[in-house]
């Protein structure tokens, strides 16, 4: 059923009150009260794992042919993330926190580039500091040793 703005709702019919044909919309997340079991996740692995999730637009066999969403198919989903308990669905609180958790990690990752990009600009002139990362794979230079 396609929405028409501005919506406007009519009453409850015997139809209208039967079972979905897919997930509702709406989804609620957990409270501290009702979650348990939890632990951190590595953003940059979710991250990694964003970037190679599968995408695509498709269709539900129900929707008209003008319909379309954007997406990964269940199965890529939870063979990626194992989460949600089924490979036929996704989760909408599974969903929400997969994007955020890989948009802290973007964050976070930002964050050191414009401080490298700060380092960068705030060296003088001519002189480029190598970024500690870069001294540490270095090899000590031969010439700088003292003839013995």
């Amino acid at each position: 059923m396609a929405l028409n703005w501005p919506l406007r709702l009519r009453a409850r019919t015997a139809r209208s009150a039967a079972a979905p044909t897919r997930p509702p919309a709406a989804c609620a997340s957990p409270h501290g009260a009702t979650a348990h079991d939890g632990s951190a996740v590595n953003g940059h692995d979710v991250l990694a794992k964003v970037a190679a999730l599968p995408i695509s637009t498709w269709r539900y066999r129900s929707d008209r042919d003008q319909v379309w969403h954007l997406g990964p198919m269940a199965q890529d989903w939870w063979a990626t993330f194992g989460l949600g308990g089924t490979d036929k669905a996704i989760h909408c609180v599974d969903a929400n926190g997969v994007a955020l958790v890989a948009i802290q990690a973007l964050h976070r990752e930002l964050e050191s580039l414009r401080a490298e990009l700060r380092r960068l600009r705030d060296a003088p002139p001519g002189r480029h500091e190598p970024h500690p990362a870069e001294q540490e794979r270095r090899p000590a230079d031969a010439g700088d040793a003292e003839p013995g």
